[in-house]
């Protein structure tokens, strides 16, 4: 009886880091998941406004990476002045825009659903590198356009005529549009500076942004002290609104976004961005336990169908 092949070492290394990217990438679909109930509470538990949350998250996130970025890598955060179009319009886009979207539309929708609308705009990604890069796709990626619609049309229950929120709808689909401008502007931006530094800068014009929009001097500080309930599971805890926003920037947007800048160094994007897809899932199972978000049978298949369709867009390009 001839003796078993003895493992290929370079295999054995190759599986261990696809293993831990996996990981990685599920680790921040989790992370992401988690703070769009957190988020909920702090708007619902006070008086500020999906723009103010806004400001926080990137102001704060950007305060801490850019202390760390600039104690341990200064030399990548040098700008020229070539840099600043680009990057002012996908710090302003990309991380404003679509995180003030994102924050409407959970205000107005079940987390879960808003989230759907977002990340379709994966499938926005695969159809513009198909027919405005010219890119070689595979022709799933009409399956996955399909797929969405379909997807959509099951969440939103259209056969009962409009029940949704409308300015959450329209924010949701405003988020997918930004989403698909972060994930294309994306690639490029890291071919030249490290997805870490790129963070860094976007999150800079972010927050230099909402600073021109609304000034520090008129932001509603008072509302940080009060005390939002903690949900459904704990029905007589509260919990400072301050301690919200914190939990946001850092496990809700730099733990996550290092994790999947991580797994990156492990997987092919497309690996990866399958992974990230957990995200609407547990957010919508998140909610449900937490803040008691229900969706109808309909909304839950056309959920998964959305989920399809966007993995089938991950793996066209």
């Amino acid at each position: 009886m001839a003796d078993a092949p003895l493992p290929i070492p370079g295999a054995l290394e190759r599986d261990r880091r696809a293993r831990l990217g996996t990981a990685m990438a599920l680790g921040a679909a989790t992370l992401f998941a988690i703070n769009g109930s957190v988020a909920k509470l702090a708007l619902t538990g006070s008086a500020l406004t999906p723009l103010d949350y806004t400001q926080l998250r990137t102001t704060g996130a950007f305060l801490v990476l850019g202390l760390a970025m600039g104690a341990l890598a200064r030399a990548e955060l040098r700008l020229s002045l070539a840099d600043l179009p680009f990057l002012a319009f996908y710090g302003m886009l990309s991380f404003a825009v679509v995180q003030w979207l994102y924050f409407v539309s959970i205000e107005r929708l079940p987390i879960g659903i808003a989230l759907l609308l977002q990340f379709s705009g994966i499938v926005l990604v695969a159809l513009w590198a198909r027919l405005v890069w010219h890119e070689r796709v595979r022709p799933r990626v009409w399956g996955a356009l399909s797929l969405t619609l379909v997807g959509l049309a099951l969440v939103s229950e259209l056969w009962l005529g409009w029940s949704l929120d409308t300015v959450g709808v329209l924010a949701g689909m405003g988020a997918a549009v930004a989403l698909a401008v972060y994930l294309l502007a994306g690639e490029r931006a890291v071919q030249r500076r490290s997805p870490l530094a790129v963070l860094t800068l976007a999150l800079l014009f972010a927050s230099l942004t909402w600073a021109i929009v609304q000034p520090w001097w008129s932001f509603p500080f008072g509302e940080l002290v009060r005390s939002a309930p903690l949900g459904e599971p704990f029905p007589a805890r509260a919990i400072p609104v301050w301690a919200l926003v914190v939990w946001t920037v850092l496990a809700g947007t730099i733990a996550p976004f290092a994790l999947a800048v991580g797994a990156l160094r492990h997987l092919p994007a497309t690996r990866a961005g399958i992974a990230l897809t957990l995200e609407p899932v547990a957010a919508a199972l998140v909610a449900w336990t937490w803040l008691g978000e229900t969706l109808s049978g309909a909304q839950v298949a056309g959920g998964l169908v959305v989920v399809s369709g966007i993995f089938l867009a991950q793996t066209s390009r």
